[in-house]
């Protein structure tokens, strides 16, 4: 059983700064600095800021690029083949009013979706310290294929 004076668990011999996943990602879905909680996390509607106005945490280098629409996709290609599955069973309406109900719903929550969704890929990273997020450098690692000239 573990006391509040036990330290935390960490590997390696670098004392770093603790990042807490879900704190992270939740500062992102809300449009936030994962770092600080402070700062806005967007310019544009889906252009991060290079760098936090409040903490001044680097934003430039993060890489979300595919899996926001991936994970807006998944989740929304669900609820709506969901909810015109259980429309369609419960009343018989043409194909057409389906298509009238269901599109716009679809478009709306897509788009309303995707910037928070962007948000916590974004906090996902920074807490795991992710391209770039580390201190690390992010460019391709220089090593020596053996039986290929260099």
């Amino acid at each position: 059983m573990s006391t509040p004076t036990d330290p935390a668990a960490r590997y390696g011999d670098t004392p770093e700064v603790e990042r807490p996943l879900g704190r992270s990602i939740m500062r992102g879905l809300m449009n936030r600095c994962p770092a600080c909680g402070n700062g806005k996390l967007f310019r544009a509607f889906l252009k991060p800021v290079d760098h936090c106005a409040a903490c001044g945490e680097a934003m430039h280098h993060q890489r979300a690029d595919d899996l926001p629409p991936y994970i807006v996709i998944l989740v929304l290609g669900h609820v709506a083949v969901g909810g015109y599955m259980l429309t369609d069973m419960t009343f018989v309406l043409p194909v057409w009013v389906h298509l009238a109900i269901w599109a716009p719903i679809t478009v709306i929550t897509a788009v309303a979706s995707i910037q928070p969704i962007k948000g916590g890929v974004i906090g996902l990273q920074w807490a795991l310290r992710m391209h770039g997020f580390g201190g690390e450098s992010d460019g391709p690692d220089d090593y020596d294929i053996p039986g290929r000239p260099n």
